[in-house]
C-alpha cells in the first residue's frame, strides 16, 4: 500500500515532494512552518500528509513564520523545515536566516520557485531566488525540475540527505533549496505516464540506510600544563543555549574547580540558573571592571572563553587592553574572537576535556579570593538596593525575575536593554531556567514570533522584552491560534528605544527623539484587544511577582510594566558605577 501512495495522483510533482518529505521525515524532522501561497502546493500537500509524525503549522507572515520556526529549532536542537511560494515571500524568511547562521541554529529552508523557462520574462510572482540568502546559508542549491526517472528520485533524496546534513554539521546554521514546480500544481493527473517509473519504484528498498545525523564525538582534550601552573587565570562563560544545560554547567564548574579559577558568567549563560554547581561565579563583573582599581588588580594571565563573548562592553574593552593569552573552547569552525587578542581556538565541547591525568591546580588561591570577595559585596549592594526599591525602574525587572521564576522556565529575551539588564542585573539561583536569545546578529526581528516558536510545546514561557521589540512584530500575535502552550511578555514599556538614551546621541535633540528613541504611543491593552490576547497593566513590583510564580497553562497574556525611559537610564548610570565604588580588596 505505501507504494502506492507517491503514485495515486498520478502527477509528478506530488510524487517529486513525497520523496522529499518522505526523507525528511526518516531523518528525523518533526516540525515544518509553511506560508500560504500557490507554487508551494505540492510541499504542502505532502507535508500535510505527513500529519502526525511531522508537525505543520500554518503561519500566515513569512517573517514570523521563519522565526517561529528559529524558535523551535531552538527549543529543540533539531533543524526545522520552512516553505513559502515564490516572489517576495521567500525575501521575508532573510533576517531569520541571518539569525540562524549567526547564532548557529539549523533551519531547511524550501523556496518554491517557477520554472526556468518563465523566469526573466516579466512571469507574475517571479524574482530571482537562487543563491537569495548571499553567504548566510551553510549550503544552497537549487533543485531540478521534477523528472519521471529513477536515477532523478535518487538525486532527490540524496540532495536532501545532504542538505539535512549541512544543517548540523560541521556546524549547525540554514541550508536553502529552492524548488521550481510546473503546473498542474494541485493533486490532480497531469498527463504524465509514470507506471513505467511505478514498476520500478520499491518504498523499503528506496529509503533503506537513511539514519539520523549523530555528530562524531572529538578525540579526548587533556588541560595545558601553561594552565594548570597559571595563579591568574579567569573562565568566562558566554551566551549559550546547550541543550543539556546542567551538563554543560557542570563541566563548567570542574574546570573551574580544577583550576581554581574564577568564572564569568554572563546573564545570558545557564551558569547562572545553576549556581550551585559553581562556588566561583562571578555575575557582577561589568560592575566590577568599572572601577579601575579593581581592574588593574584583576589583570589575568590567561583566560579561557567558553562559547561567544558577552554583551558586556566594559568586559571586551578590559581584556583587549591586558592582552592576556587567550583560549576559545567551542565546537564550531567560526572565528569567535572578535577582540583579535593572542587567542588559540580549540574546537572541541567544555563536556569533552578528559582529566584522567589531571590534578588539582594547588597554586595560591588568592586571585581566586580576591574575584570572590568582590563579587560578595557587589551583589550585596544589588540587592539590598532592589529591595527598597518600589519605583517601577525598569532594571529591577530582570533582578526579580531571576528570583520569581517556576523553576526550570524557559526564558527568551529580547535585544537591547533587556539583554544588558539580565548581564548587569541578573541574579544566580538555582531554578534551571532555561534563557533564550537572539544574539547571532542581534538584531529585534521577529522576537515574538521567535519567543512563541520557543514557548510551542513547552511547559509555560515568558519573554522579557521593551515596546519597541515586540511592536516591530506584533504579526506574531497572528499565531495565537496555531500555537500551543502559554506565553507570558513581561513588557517594559518606557514608549521608545531606551538602549539609546544610554548612548552620546541623547544629547542631541533634534534629531535624537524622533529618529533615535522613535516613541509610538500606543495603549498595549487595545493593541491586545485586538489580537484577542490577555492584557494586564503592572502596577507595583509584587505584582508582578505574584503573576510569574505560577504560570498558565494555555493562552497568551502580556503583562505590562510602565516606566520613564529617560530617569531609567539616569538610574543605570547613576547606579552601575556607585555600586563598584568604594570596595577595597
Amino acid at each position: 500500500m505505501l507504494d502506492l501512495i507517491p503514485f495515486a495522483y498520478k502527477n509528478l510533482n506530488q510524487l517529486w515532494a513525497y520523496i522529499l518529505t518522505e526523507t525528511l521525515k526518516r531523518l528525523g524532522l518533526n516540525c515544518v512552518v509553511m506560508s500560504p501561497g500557490s507554487r508551494s502546493t505540492p510541499l504542502v500537500v505532502s507535508f500535510v500528509q505527513q500529519i502526525p509524525d511531522i508537525e505543520a503549522v500554518s503561519i500566515l507572515d513569512e517573517r514570523s513564520a521563519a522565526f517561529f520556526a528559529l524558535g523551535r529549532a531552538k527549543a529543540t536542537g533539531l533543524p526545522v523545515v520552512l516553505v513559502c511560494t515564490s516572489g517576495t515571500a521567500a525575501a521575508n524568511f532573510y533576517p531569520a536566516i541571518i539569525e540562524a547562521q549567526e547564532s548557529r541554529i539549523p533551519l531547511l529552508v524550501l523556496t518554491s520557485d517557477r520554472p526556468p523557462e518563465l523566469r526573466h520574462c516579466h512571469s507574475g510572482q517571479t524574482i530571482d531566488q537562487v543563491k537569495l540568502y548571499g553567504n548566510y546559508p551553510n549550503w544552497q542549491a537549487e533543485l531540478a525540475t521534477p523528472w519521471p526517472d529513477m536515477g532523478m528520485l535518487c538525486y532527490l533524496r540524496q540532495t536532501i540527505i545532504h542538505a539535512w546534513e549541512r544543517c548540523q554539521l560541521p556546524t549547525p546554521g540554514p541550508v536553502h533549496l529552492n524548488i521550481p514546480f510546473r503546473d498542474p500544481l494541485a493533486p490532480i493527473p497531469d498527463g504524465i505516464d509514470l507506471s513505467n517509473l511505478q514498476s520500478q519504484f520499491h518504498s523499503q528498498d528506496f529509503f533503506a540506510g537513511i539514519a539520523k545525523i549523530n555528530p562524531v564525538p572529538p578525540s579526548p582534550f587533556s588541560l595545558p600544563q601553561q594552565w594548570l601552573k597559571s595563579q591568574r587565570g579567569i573562565i568566562i562563560a558566554g551566551v549559550a543555549q546547550p541543550q543539556q544545560p546542567e551538563k554543560y554547567c557542570q563541566a563548567i564548574a570542574r574546570l573551574s574547580q580544577t583550576l581554581n579559577w574564577p568564572v564569568l558568567a554572563e546573564g545570558l549563560s545557564p551558569v547562572r540558573n545553576y549556581a550551585n554547581l559553581n562556588p566561583y561565579l562571578i555575575s557582577t563583573y561589568d560592575i566590577i571592571l568599572r572601577n579601575q582599581q579593581l581592574a588593574q588588580e584583576l589583570t589575568p594571565e590567561i583566560v579561557i572563553q567558553i562559547g561567544e563573548m558577552p554583551t558586556s562592553k566594559e568586559l571586551r574593552n578590559w581584556l583587549s587592553t591586558t592582552n592576556a593569552q587567550r583560549w576559545i573552547i567551542d565546537s564550531s569552525y567560526d572565528n569567535l574572537d572578535s577582540l583579535h587578542g593572542r587567542t588559540t581556538h580549540l574546537r572541541i565541547c567544555v563536556e569533552d576535556i578528559d582529566y584522567q591525568r589531571e590534578s588539582r591546580n594547588h597554586q595560591t588561591e588568592l586571585y581566586l579570593q580576591k574575584w570572590c570577595e568582590v563579587e560578595v559585596k557587589i551583589r550585596k549592594n544589588i540587592d539590598e538596593t532592589f529591595v527598597q526599591l518600589d519605583q517601577l525602574i525598569e532594571s529591577k525587572a530582570a533582578w526579580l525575575m531571576s528570583q520569581s521564576l517556576p523553576s526550570a522556565t524557559p526564558l527568551f529575551i529580547a535585544n537591547s536593554m533587556p539583554v544588558r539588564d539580565v548581564e548587569f542585573f541578573w541574579k544566580p539561583n538555582n531554578l534551571g531556567i532555561k534563557t533564550y536569545v537572539n544574539r547571532g546578529a542581534n538584531g529585534i526581528d521577529g522576537t515574538l514570533a521567535t519567543a512563541l516558536g520557543i514557548a510551542h510545546h513547552q511547559q509555560s514561557s515568558v519573554m522579557l522584552t521593551g515596546d519597541l521589540a515586540l511592536l516591530h512584530d506584533t504579526n506574531g500575535f497572528l499565531i495565537r491560534n496555531k500555537f500551543v502552550g502559554h506565553l507570558t511578555i513581561v513588557l517594559i514599556n518606557n514608549n521608545g528605544g531606551g538602549i539609546f538614551e544610554m548612548l552620546p546621541i541623547a544629547q542631541f535633540d533634534p534629531p535624537f527623539g524622533e529618529f533615535f528613541a522613535t516613541p509610538q504611543d500606543i495603549d498595549f491593552a487595545k493593541l491586545c484587544a485586538t489580537y484577542n490576547v490577555q492584557h494586564q497593566l503592572i502596577t507595583d513590583w509584587q505584582q508582578l511577582k505574584e503573576n510569574l510564580k505560577l504560570l498558565p497553562n494555555q493562552g497568551i497574556r502580556v503583562l505590562e510594566v510602565r516606566t520613564n525611559r529617560k530617569l531609567d537610564a539616569k538610574w543605570r548610570k547613576e547606579n552601575l558605577q556607585k555600586f563598584g565604588l568604594d570596595i577595597a580588596i
